[in-house]
């Protein structure tokens, strides 16, 4: 079983239209390794962060906006006060690919600093 350590540590390789995306059981199984994050009705890999003010939901943001610009793949954000809305999805395979939960492993070893 991979460990969302052993995700983090991944980078997220180049998708071309037509790859398989991931099955549910292979989402699934990815899923457990990554506290608080669901795959919501439209398939989307989705977490909720809270933060103490806006100024410091923007520095997340921002992190995680470089993140993304390293591996090449990037999420929605929604953001409000104290509050960030991270979704992924990889449009190039039509829902979810490896690559989602791998950046959202980052995320997630990023938020614990």
């Amino acid at each position: 079983m991979t460990t969302a350590h052993e995700l983090a540590l991944e980078h997220c390789r180049p998708l071309r239209g037509g790859e398989p995306l991931l099955d549910l059981s292979r989402s699934s199984a990815l899923l457990i390794c990554l506290p608080g994050w669901k795959i919501t009705e439209q398939g989307i890999l989705q977490k909720d962060f809270t933060f103490a003010s806006y100024a410091a939901a923007l520095l997340f943001v921002n992190t995680v906006a470089g993140l993304a610009e390293r591996e090449d793949h990037h999420p929605d954000l929604e953001v409000g006060y104290g509050r960030v809305r991270v979704n992924y999805s990889t449009h190039e395979v039509g829902g979810l690919s490896r690559n989602d939960f791998i950046c959202a492993a980052k995320i997630e070893a990023l938020a614990r600093i």
